[in-house]
C-alpha cells in the first residue's frame, strides 16, 4: 500500500491539516518564556504599591505565569516602579547585570519612564532607559494593576514575534 501525499483523499489531507502543527524550537522557546515570565521588583516609590496590588488576589499575577522573584538571578524581567534618583542608578545597573540572559525590562509610572513631576531635579534619572534598555514602557502616575498586567501582555508577545523573526524589536 502506497502511503504517498498524492494517494491520501482530500479528507485526510483536511484532517492531517488541522491536527499537525509545524513550528520551530526556538517559537516553542518563546512560548515557554513569554508564558513563565519571573519579574524582579525594584519598586523605589508610590508605583509600587500598584505594581504589589497586581500580584494580590484580586488581580492575580501570577494567572498569567508571572511569579515575582526578589533575587536577580531568578529574574528575567525587571520591572522599574517609581523614581529612579542618581545614587540608585548604579545599583539598578549592577541588579540588570546580574539577571541572567535573555532579560526584559519594564518602565512603569511617568517616574521611570521620563523622570515624572521631579524633572527638574538634578537627583533623578530622566527615565531609566538612560541606565538599561527598556522593553515595555506603562504611562501613568500611578499606572493602575490592569495597565501593569497589560504591559506584560506586550512583553509577551513582543517575545513571541522576536522568535519568529529572528530580529530585537525595540
Amino acid at each position: 500500500m502506497d502511503l504517498t501525499l498524492q494517494n491520501i483523499s482530500p479528507d485526510v489531507k483536511a484532517e492531517l491539516d488541522r491536527n499537525i502543527f509545524m513550528t520551530t524550537l526556538e517559537q516553542i522557546k518563546a512560548w515557554a518564556r513569554s508564558n513563565s515570565l519571573w519579574p524582579m521588583t525594584f519598586g523605589l516609590a508610590c508605583c509600587a504599591i500598584e505594581m504589589m496590588g497586581t500580584g494580590s488576589s484580586h488581580y492575580d499575577l501570577d494567572r498569567f505565569g508571572s511569579i515575582f522573584r526578589t533575587s536577580p538571578r531568578q529574574s528575567d524581567v525587571m520591572i522599574v516602579s517609581g523614581t529612579v534618583t542618581k545614587k540608585m542608578a548604579p545599583v539598578l545597573k549592577r541588579l540588570y547585570e546580574q539577571m541572567p540572559e535573555p532579560k526584559w525590562v519594564i518602565a512603569m509610572g511617568s517616574c521611570a519612564t521620563a523622570g515624572g513631576p521631579y524633572i527638574k531635579s538634578y537627583a533623578v534619572v530622566k527615565g531609566v532607559d538612560q541606565i538599561v534598555p527598556v522593553d515595555v514602557y506603562i504611562p501613568g502616575c500611578p499606572p493602575n494593576p490592569a495597565a501593569l498586567i497589560y504591559g506584560i501582555n506586550k512583553l509577551q508577545g513582543k517575545i513571541r514575534s522576536e522568535a519568529k523573526t529572528g530580529k530585537k524589536v525595540m
